[in-house]
């Protein structure tokens, strides 16, 4: 009755929202039953469940249930979190190796064994050999280390072609100073045996002399200079003894017999002699100190002898001790001081101002040189009793010549007493 009321009361819109609920509700549970059905007859076709009490926990079937069935565990993950799809295992747990099974369809057996991995070098290509060889040799010319170019030669893999390093090092050293052509000499005595054989060397030393005509265009002297390198390889052991033996009545180009009969003529004159050092020379800051003064003697001894200014100027060069410049002023000025007569001041003046104008000696250098003469001029004058005089007119000389600075001319110390023009002069001093 009170339904009715409730109903009787209701607007058509709750009404109508009364009875879609309904319906709803009685769909749900049509669906649940007709599902239930479904999967007891599921089971009873299959005879697995058929006859089970339902209310059992036994008769009950969730397919999604990972508790256990026997109603046992503590709901704990399966073997301690280790099982499972793409998972590394529990923690701790050790894996030993596992031996290849030959019946897996992934086994290969030349694949077997012990893998060695090894860094592979590209071979250098003959057209590239010679870019990367001569900013080696440049900078050996600089540092002098052998090390470095052994390790630098060891990094690369010249492959056949590995004998062109001499000849190429070589080349170089014949456009540049005696100095470099030293180094050459010791990094071939260096390399020979470790990096380089005798037959490599002998086969470079061969290129070359077939080269010459070529070589001579760049440098005039390549004939007589490559005698001196093969003289300085035989000696050292780089190339056999028997080099030159093979050479004998084969040669047709004349430049290769000059360079062959020069290194023939040194060791038969260095036949006492282990080694070839002075073949040429000692370059630069190498050369011992008293050996630079000697050198240097002679050089304006000479020149004064023959008047000579560019064999002088070309002497000097070859010493290549530019920072040693100074010390031939010093001895020019005094061999001015020690000689009788004004031809060797004039001379040397004139060598003086050739050396200024070229720029072979530098403001720095003449004016140490002159500057160690005015230090030592007190202990000059013991033995030259007019050495201040004589100074103070080659001074003179020198700055009308525009050979030394005005300050460098004022610094030229005078005599410890003043000259008078006579003794009742009034005390005027002499010009």
């Amino acid at each position: 009755m009170q339904l009715a009321e409730v109903n009787g009361n209701w607007t058509p819109q709750e009404k109508a929202l009364h009875e879609a609920r309904l319906k709803a509700k009685a769909k749900r549970r049509l669906r649940k039953s007709s599902s239930r059905n479904s999967t007891s007859e599921s089971f009873s076709e299959s005879g697995d469940l058929a006859g089970g009490d339902p209310h059992s926990p036994k008769g009950k079937v969730t397919t999604n249930d990972r508790k256990s069935r026997t109603g046992k565990g503590r709901g704990l993950p399966k073997k301690g979190g280790a099982g499972g799809k793409g998972v590394w295992g529990a923690a701790g747990m050790v894996y030993e190796d596992e031996e290849p099974d030959a019946r897996d369809p992934n086994y290969d057996e030349s694949a077997q064994g012990d893998t060695v991995y090894a860094t592979v070098v590209p071979e250098v290509d003959e057209r590239e050999l010679e870019k990367m060889v001569n900013p080696i040799v440049q900078e050996y010319f600089e540092h002098g280390d052998t090390k470095e170019v052994q390790m630098l030669l060891k990094g690369l893999n010249l492959g056949p072609h590995k004998y062109e390093f001499s000849s190429l090092a070589v080349s170089l050293s014949l456009e540049g100073k005696a100095s470099h052509r030293e180094l050459t000499s010791r990094l071939l005595s260096d390399l020979s045996g470790k990096v380089l054989s005798q037959s490599d060397m002998a086969r470079a030393f061969d290129k070359m002399l077939k080269e010459l005509p070529d070589l001579i265009l760049d440098t005039p002297e390549a004939p007589q200079m490559l005698g001196q390198f093969i003289a300085r390889a035989i000696a050292d052991h780089v190339l056999p003894m028997s080099f030159l033996d093979c050479y004998k009545g084969k040669v047709d180009c004349e430049h290769a017999r000059v360079a062959l009969d020069r290194a023939a003529v040194l060791l038969t004159m260095k036949r006492e002699m282990v080694r070839l050092d002075n073949v040429w020379g000692v370059g630069g800051g190498l050369r011992p100190v008293k050996h630079l003064v000697k050198e240097m003697n002679l050089l304006l001894k000479e020149y004064l002898t023959s008047g000579d200014v560019s064999e002088a100027e070309h002497c000097l060069r070859d010493l290549e001790v530019p920072h040693f410049h100074h010390e031939l002023v010093y001895e020019v000025v005094v061999m001015v001081l020690e000689s009788k007569g004004d031809t060797a001041s004039h001379m040397m003046i004139k060598l003086l101002q050739s050396f200024w104008k070229t720029g072979l000696i530098t403001v720095d250098q003449m004016n140490r040189g002159f500057q160690r003469v005015y230090d030592e001029l007190p202990e000059i004058n013991l033995d030259v009793p007019h050495a201040h005089s004589i100074m103070e007119t080659f001074v003179d000389l020198c700055y009308q010549e525009s050979v030394i600075t005005k300050q460098l001319r004022d610094a030229c110390p005078s005599r410890g007493r003043k000259r008078f023009v006579s003794e009742g002069d009034g005390g005027v001093i002499k010009n």
